[in-house]
């Protein structure tokens, strides 16, 4: 079944962008939103997050064995981290100067 997803990116090379706008629509700037099948959804993560470079990607869709009824994906280096904390996704942020987890 297929699902709203959103992927929101910054800093990523025009193939990764080419490659979202053939499944999604872009309302913004680095901003994508579609519905897609799990499957689809997790190959164009795949090849999203194998691109990132120096940028940076999240995705968030639904997914009903979480508490949350939905989940959060993130690629590359930036100063928000997602951390699990006893089943539940929270956002974790670093100091600028603060080296973050890859």
């Amino acid at each position: 079944m297929a699902n709203l997803v959103v992927i929101s990116t910054t800093a990523v090379p025009d193939h990764v962008r080419g490659a979202l706008t053939r499944w999604m629509i872009e309302p913004t700037p680095g901003f994508y939103v579609g519905t897609l099948s799990a499957r689809v959804r997790d190959e164009l993560w795949q090849a999203v997050s194998a691109s990132v470079a120096d940028g940076a990607a999240t995705c968030v869709y639904p997914h009903a064995d979480h508490e949350q009824r939905f989940v959060i994906r993130t690629a590359g280096r930036r100063r928000r981290t997602v951390i699990d904390l006893d089943g539940l996704q929270l956002i974790q942020f670093h100091a600028e100067n603060e080296q973050q987890p890859e």
